[in-house]
């Protein structure tokens, strides 16, 4: 039975969906001003592996996740390099679509662009102004009344009598409440923006993912998700313009993962701290990447360092190399299912909150058993074991490789020799052991050690794979 740690009720809560095969996901995509960095990937990572889950336990998966082409970011960056706007946008999603597809991750059902919505931004504001819940600030945006939700703060738990957004806010004087947030912003006609009964303008960001969950999901869905630095203002105003639109909004579940510190700060674009994810795959395996980023609980912050992305290189190679042992010869159609309990262990661990730290731990048992079983020649379990570890690593995103490839291809590694003088000195070797020239067999696997390719004598033949 899994059970999703809700933010909204700050407690663990079975999962039912409202419709009975299908899950209707929205999380919050991408502001496309710059590439994504690992803390973006983080996110969307953790939302891959739960699409995976919910599709592997049967369910019809409906995912939504938008794109922000048009802010103030976007406007300044545009400016900076002289270009125009969808120009500079697109080149953007562009960057960030390649990324995402370096790291394995799934497509949404949709990716809707703001831009290509604005009728229906316009249309839902306008329903707010009918509900006496929107009006127009003295310098003519169109602001949300949060004093007309008396909700508000039910998700981040805030006092709104006691709320704080800080001394910098913007147009003070303007508005009503100084806690009222734009809806939408009157531009000059020299910059983008678009007709509207208030004026030449363009969106706030609140009111965007009101407008794309409402129009792609319907007015009531399983999860909406995204960083916890979400929850507080965006998700909260969120819940407030939603709620006021349509007395029957609901959201089931509110799920936001965990930041990425470094230096002792959160990484953020605007501390000027991050680490982009193009930069990262260039060092590390998609599958490391990946390994490192969900090894921690996905609500638990990670502190970066280079040490923990090794340690993660070492996971990864472990349950390739269990992989290699797998022998084609041998069936494992008849071994019963309850001869492995593991994986029920496994689920378990997924149902606790999609519990990767837990899950992980279960496959490393997995490939301990497979160690074991293969150096007592008991190939049938070995194979067994195989095939429920590639299973369940699929599940996680992990293990597509075919292991003596990715065994061989490491990342991170110096390429001192090719793969076929590599093969050549291993035949060489090959050669002194069967004639009993131990020195000489030694002399060219101490050669290699030298130069990070370490030796696997199996009854498959050698393995080598290089040292991390």
């Amino acid at each position: 039975m899994l059970k999703i740690f809700n933010t909204l009720s700050k407690k663990k809560e079975i999962f039912s969906s409202i419709s009975k095969k299908e899950v209707k996901i929205y999380v919050c995509g991408i502001t496309s001003y710059d590439i994504c960095h690992i803390g973006h990937g983080r996110t969307f990572i953790i939302f891959d592996i739960i699409i995976r889950y919910l599709k592997f336990l049967g369910y019809k998966v409906n995912y939504i996740r938008n794109i922000t082409d048009i802010d103030d970011k976007i406007i300044n960056e545009a400016k900076k390099k002289n270009k125009k706007i969808q120009i500079f946008t697109q080149s953007i999603i562009n960057k960030i679509s390649k990324d995402f597809d370096n790291l394995n991750l799934l497509p949404p059902n949709f990716e809707p662009k703001v831009t290509n919505h604005i009728k229906d931004i316009i249309y839902i504001i306008k329903k707010l102004f009918k509900n006496n819940t929107a009006y127009i600030a003295t310098n003519g945006d169109v602001m949300f009344s949060i004093k007309k939700y008396p909700n508000y703060g039910i998700l981040s738990k805030q006092n709104i009598n006691l709320l704080k957004l800080g001394t910098k806010i913007k147009n003070i004087n303007t508005k009503k409440d100084y806690k009222d947030f734009i809806l939408w912003k009157l531009t000059s006609k020299l910059n983008i923006g678009w007709h509207s009964p208030w004026g030449f303008g363009r969106p706030g960001w609140h009111i965007e993912c009101s407008a794309l969950s409402r129009k792609y999901l319907g007015k009531c869905f399983d999860i909406h998700g995204g960083g916890n630095d979400l929850i507080f203002p965006h998700h909260e105003n969120e819940i407030a313009q939603s709620s006021c639109l349509n007395k029957e909004f609901y959201v089931n579940y509110w799920i936001h993962t965990g930041m990425i510190i470094i230096n002792n700060k959160k990484m953020s674009k605007s501390l000027k701290n991050t680490l982009k994810i193009k930069n990262l795959l260039l060092k590390y395996n998609k599958e490391v990447i990946r390994y490192f980023l969900t090894a921690t609980h996905y609500r638990s912050p990670i502190i970066y360092n280079e040490n923990k992305l090794k340690q993660a290189q070492l996971a990864i190679q472990k349950l390739y190399v269990s992989l290699f042992y797998k022998k084609k010869s041998y069936n494992i159609k008849n071994i019963k299912n309850n001869f492995f309990l593991l994986e029920q262990k496994f689920y378990n661990s997924m149902n606790d909150d999609f519990n990767t730290p837990k899950a992980y731990s279960i496959l490393f048992k997995i490939s301990r058993k497979i160690n074991i079983a293969y150096k007592e020649k008991k190939y049938l379990i070995t194979n067994y074991f195989i095939s429920k570890l590639k299973k369940l690593g699929n599940i996680l995103g992990f293990l597509f490789y075919n292991p003596k490839n990715y065994l061989q291809n490491n990342q991170n590694s110096c390429d001192y020799y090719n793969k076929y003088e590599i093969q050549e000195l291993i035949e060489k070797r090959n050669i002194a052991r069967n004639y009993k020239l131990w020195d000489k067999a030694d002399l060219i696997r101490n050669q290699l050690k030298n130069k990070n390719i370490l030796l696997e004598d199996t009854e498959n033949g050698t393995i080598w794979k290089k040292k991390i």
